[in-house]
């Protein structure tokens, strides 16, 4: 049986395209934003009031050109999936 608590540790992946990982670590801030992952690099974006760096960790300025493009084509489906997930987390 899973508890609340293992439930709530879930890093769950809304997207996969190209070499990218589109994913959000449960348990984390409330302010809608999505992690993109590739390999060892990782980028956070905010996603309200508008796509937004927020952290980089050994992107390229390009790749991260790339990335916030992917981001702002996805984002409404990103902001939808964000708050499915933390509403099922608030509720569980």
């Amino acid at each position: 049986m899973q508890t609340k608590k293992q439930n709530c540790t879930m890093s769950p992946v809304f997207r996969r395209e190209s070499e990218y990982t589109f994913k959000i670590y449960s348990n984390e801030e409330e302010r809608i934003h999505i992690h993109v992952t590739h390999e060892r690099c990782e980028a956070k974006y905010w996603l309200e009031p508008e796509v937004e760096l927020a952290k980089n960790t050994g992107f390229s300025e390009h790749e991260l050109n790339k990335i916030k493009k992917l981001v702002e084509k996805y984002a409404d489906r990103f902001k939808e999936q964000f708050r499915q997930h933390v509403g099922k987390r608030i509720d569980d």
